[in-house]
């Protein structure tokens, strides 16, 4: 079929099964059967939109331009006739609700731009952006572990001037955090990620990227450009999610040094989606509402399934330890690489021998394998176990981060600097670019003057002695004795 060929609704509708799925993305019919079970999204959300159009869903959280690029020519298969397109009622589910805007200066902690964003958020950006595995168990951890850790505050000590400033990943960034990676930022404003790489530019913190960006990461690394021309500021780290190809992965990687991408962070903990179900409580209500037949987000399995066929599989699922040596060739001299999703003293102790220069303690903000413990306890793990980890590697964190507080105890017990997502997303749904800014400001100011109470001046000067995690150590019931310093591949 000719990608120039007029096609007529009653026709595209009739392909909405899995056997035959068409879509049509601003008025242009796209067969994409063979690439449901290749979606990161699942196939089920594809499915719902088979044999109609899809915009309004594709549009807040692809970059343009995507589905050209995943699909061969051969599957555009034309441009829907519009005479034959009948109105339709739009959805108002994913709409936000009238309500008033909580004005920014409101705002005086980062749990009030939370608040803001949940007022102005459609039903299922919040979903997305808020929702955690199964029954919130590791997401609870992550919010409530840092009051488990007390400080040791020292007095008397001259603390007139502060630094800040941190060394994160080879950047020299004016603050110890920085901008986690966190998809599809499109769902709460317009601008998206755009607003984050400002924030990075402005206040001079690196911002790691999310694989699955709703801005494309030409976009990304143009802005930065862009506003390095008024301010010499920020940097840009980019993620990796292994493609279930090589060649894929590969391909990923060389796009992003061209790009100008200063550090690599491969997440490896998601060789399948965890189980979030609130997006699927949402999905559910916006079928009935809508009076449609409620699709599963991984839709039903293939009838034949192939041998890559994994269930919940949105990445590579067969990613491993081997695999890290060609990706750090590929990689090369570009920057340094941070593994991120390690959540065992085990796991550290491997990557460090490996090489890498960096970890990134991470439970995916509580999304993935329910009851995996916060960063905080797989941090106070190491320690206790394997304590070399923590000088011979860089180690980053995120998790549950709401004050500067937080970032000071991670500091203290070895971290070099901690990563926040879920804020910067609240902070740009709710106010775009200056909600992103705010929150920055914030955390800033919170920062420098935790740091004086505590009685240090540079964040060099913070050691274990400056923090109690007794509360916490009970729960790490290890003994270093059952440990083999194992090198062998665990």
């Amino acid at each position: 079929m000719s990608p120039t060929a007029l096609l007529g609704a009653d026709e595209v509708a009739q392909h909405n099964t899995r056997e035959s799925c068409w879509v049509v993305i601003e008025g242009c019919v796209y067969d994409v059967t063979e690439f449901l079970d290749r979606h990161p999204g699942g196939a089920g959300i594809i499915l719902r939109y088979g044999g109609k159009d899809a915009t309004q869903e594709y549009n807040p959280i692809h970059p343009p331009g995507t589905i050209e690029k995943e699909l061969p020519q051969h599957k555009h298969l034309g441009r829907i006739d519009p005479s034959t397109i009948q109105a339709a009622t739009a959805s108002s589910t994913n709409a936000p609700d009238q309500v008033d805007v909580i004005p920014i200066e409101s705002c005086i902690n980062l749990n009030d731009i939370e608040i803001a964003a949940k007022r102005v958020l459609p039903r299922r950006a919040w979903a997305y952006f808020s929702s955690a595995a199964e029954d919130l168990h590791s997401l609870r951890y992550n919010l409530d572990d840092w009051s488990r850790v007390l400080f040791r505050p020292r007095i008397l000590k001259d603390v007139k001037r502060v630094n800040m400033q941190r060394t994160i990943l080879g950047f020299e960034s004016n603050l110890p955090f920085f901008i986690a990676p966190a998809a599809m930022a499109r769902l709460g404003h317009p601008d998206g990620e755009l607003c984050l790489v400002r924030g990075s530019a402005r206040y001079n913190i690196p911002y790691c990227s999310s694989n699955a960006s709703s801005v494309s990461h030409e976009e990304l690394s143009q802005c930065l450009r862009q506003e390095q021309q008024e301010r010499q500021g920020g940097c840009l780290f980019f993620q990796l999610y292994a493609r279930r190809t090589k060649e894929d992965t590969i391909e990923q990687l060389r796009r992003a040094k061209t790009l100008g991408f200063k550090a690599l962070v491969i997440t490896v903990d998601t060789p399948v989606v965890g189980i979030r179900e609130d997006d699927d409580r949402n999905r559910m209500r916006e079928a009935a509402e809508n009076n449609e037949p409620y699709v599963p987000m991984w839709g039903p399995p293939p009838t034949e399934q192939s041998e890559d066929y994994v269930f919940r599989g949105a990445h590579s699922s067969s990613l491993n330890w081997d695999d890290l040596q060609w990706i750090k060739e590929e990689w090369a001299n570009t920057g340094p690489i941070s593994i991120k999703g390690i959540l065992t003293a085990e796991d550290a102790k491997i990557a460090c021998d490996m090489g890498l220069e960096s970890i990134y303690l991470s439970n995916h903000g509580g999304r993935q394998l329910e009851s995996s413990p916060s960063a905080l306890r797989t941090l106070l793990e190491i320690r206790q176990v394997y304590p070399e980890v923590l000088s011979k590697c860089e180690v980053l964190l995120d998790g549950g981060v709401r004050r500067s507080r937080d970032i000071l105890k991670a500091l203290c017990l070895g971290a070099r600097a901690v990563g926040l997502g879920r804020p910067f997303l609240y902070g740009l749904s709710a106010y775009g670019t200056e909600g992103v800014y705010k929150v920055i400001q914030m955390l800033s100011e919170e920062l420098e003057t935790s740091m004086r109470l505590l009685g240090v001046t540079s964040l060099d000067q913070l050691s274990s002695r400056f923090v109690n995690t007794r509360d916490l150590d009970t729960s790490i019931a290890l003994d270093v004795a059952d440990f083999n310093l194992a090198r062998a591949k665990l």
